[in-house]
């Protein structure tokens, strides 16, 4: 298993602007082909919020919590899963021309026993996974991007 798995893309704003979206963790279900669901607990989005997630592969449906252990407005979010022990950020950088935001999914100590065999038994093993993991990433960060451009644009 790698332990760190991500995707960037180059967003036309600034990110202040993709703040704003990325940060509103319970649209994550408009933009993941995975995450179909994030509901935040405990009022506006801060490091220590709580999050109840259900996610899907196929005709698999599980849920997961997770905690927010990073928030740095227009810099960084992260969350950790409990169920699996992954990491998830999603960090800013100013470029000429916007934002790059980079999508980490980070396991620094491997993920849990449980979460592990249902990888291998139900979802295509490791390898498998991972390659769904990145292509997720991307089309997520396809997703952000399209919305945040979107609402950037002059009216015309």
């Amino acid at each position: 298993m790698t332990n760190t798995l991500e995707a960037s893309v180059d967003i036309d704003a600034t990110p202040d602007a993709v703040w704003q979206v990325v940060s509103d963790l319970e649209r994550m279900g408009r933009w993941s082909p995975q995450c179909k669901t994030m509901k935040v607990f405990g009022g506006p989005i801060r490091r220590g919020s709580r999050t109840v997630n259900v996610n899907r592969k196929g005709r698999l449906v599980w849920p997961t919590s997770a905690k927010v252990i990073r928030f740095e407005p227009a810099r960084a979010i992260a969350w950790r899963v409990t169920e699996n022990h992954t990491i998830w950020t999603y960090e800013l950088t100013p470029t000429e021309t916007g934002t790059r935001v980079t999508e980490r999914r980070e396991a620094p100590t491997g993920t849990t026993k449980i979460s592990s065999f249902l990888v291998d038994k139900f979802m295509g093993g490791t390898a498998d996974f991972e390659v769904y993991m990145i292509a997720g990433m991307n089309t997520t960060l396809s997703r952000i991007k399209s919305e945040v451009e979107a609402a950037a644009a002059p009216a015309r």
